[in-house]
């Protein structure tokens, strides 16, 4: 709608232009009567021609420009049409309309000269008018250019930070879910581990039952405290931090839980008193607690060793486990435990193999070992 009162305003200006220069050229008898006539119908066609210079604007200038050899009338709807063209195409279409509309003012300017002013100076002015719609038609396309390209810019800078923001989002719910997973193996894996003792021990004493029924009650309450946490964040999408993960401080609490659930765990610790940095003792805890709870799922009743101990300059942890029977109450895996463990060992620059291999003794058992630098 803009567009077309635009249009209307710009037909109006060139035909009122018309009116005037016909005002101007009978009064100094240059055009007058018949010739007068014919030269305001040709304006008008011109004027007529504009309302679709938008579409195609050199055909519209092609068209209006020779007008100029014939009457002075169709100089409003000429500079409009040149203006467009300059505002719409590149120099070289721009400068041949406007070449063509200053030459075609030539000939009348010499058949018609005006009394007043030399025919020199009338073509100067002329040229001037046109010099004048290009520079204007070259400065409005500029700055619409420059727009278009902030906006473009703009578009693409909100696109690349909403990527940002959902990369960021996506690592975040990452981070969580491993957290999820290394929380909650750990707690399910004891509740598995008790209620199948229970399914599996009829002759159990009432106090073993009530013990084994308390152990149970206690890790399904952490686990309930944990989701709870977890699925809150989810939920509320805030940027809440999680409560601090634990580290090797609460290794022995570990120990003691896996020892309850009724794990065969020896601890071979040889780590200095000082404490680790943060970062490689959470991580240090998750590789243990992630061994600990696969050796109760593959490998139910089969003794475990740990080892603890600083080599080449960073921490060695190294968790065997023999060969036994799938406990067949656990509940089955994702299989993503050991791959959210290679990923946090990645960041902090160490190392991270497990698989069947030879064992210290001698015999065939299942390896976790992981290597992280003491210092990060």
């Amino acid at each position: 709608m803009t567009r077309r009162l635009v249009d209307v305003a710009a037909v109006s200006a060139a035909a009122l232009t018309a009116l005037f220069v016909a005002g101007d050229a009978e009064q100094t008898g240059r055009a007058t009567g018949e010739a007068l006539f014919w030269g305001l119908l040709l304006a008008g066609v011109g004027c007529l021609v504009l309302l679709w210079r938008r579409r195609w604007p050199v055909a519209v200038a092609l068209v209006v420009a020779p007008m100029l050899a014939l009457t002075e009338t169709a100089v409003g709807a000429v500079l409009i049409a040149v203006y467009t063209v300059a505002n719409r195409r590149r120099w070289p279409a721009t400068v041949a309309v406007a070449a063509l509309a200053a030459l075609a003012y030539v000939p009348y300017s010499v058949l018609r000269p005006d009394p007043q002013v030399p025919v020199a100076a009338n073509n100067a002015i002329n040229v001037a008018m046109i010099a004048i719609a290009v520079a204007v038609g070259v400065g409005v396309r500029s700055r619409r250019d420059t727009v278009d390209a902030l906006r473009a810019r703009a578009a693409r800078a909100e696109a690349e930070a909403d990527l940002r923001a959902a990369q960021l989002r996506g690592q975040e719910r990452e981070r969580i879910a491993r957290e999820m997973h290394d929380a909650l193996a750990h707690r399910i894996s004891l509740v598995s581990l008790h209620a199948g003792a229970l399914a599996i021990r009829p002759d159990l004493s009432a106090e073993e039952v009530a013990r084994v029924a308390f152990t149970i009650r206690d890790s399904a309450h952490l686990a309930l405290e944990d989701l709870r946490e977890i699925l809150g964040l989810l939920r509320t999408g805030t940027d809440a931090e999680l409560r601090v993960p634990p580290g090797l401080a609460e290794l022995d609490t570990l120990v003691a839980e896996s020892r309850a659930a009724g794990t065969e765990l020896t601890v071979h610790n040889r780590l200095p008193d000082a404490p680790a940095p943060e970062p490689v003792s959470r991580t240090a805890y998750r590789v243990v607690q992630e061994g600990l709870t696969n050796a109760r799922k593959h490998a139910a009743g089969a003794p475990v060793r740990l080892y603890l101990s600083l080599v080449g300059g960073g921490l060695l942890i190294r968790l065997v486990n023999a060969l036994g029977e799938v406990d067949p109450t656990a509940i089955p895996g994702a299989r993503s435990g050991l791959v959210g463990l290679a990923e946090r060992v990645d960041v902090l620059g160490g190392r991270l193999r497990h698989g069947v291999r030879r064992g210290p003794a001698g015999e065939v058992a299942f390896q976790l070992e992981a290597w992280l630098p003491w210092q990060t």
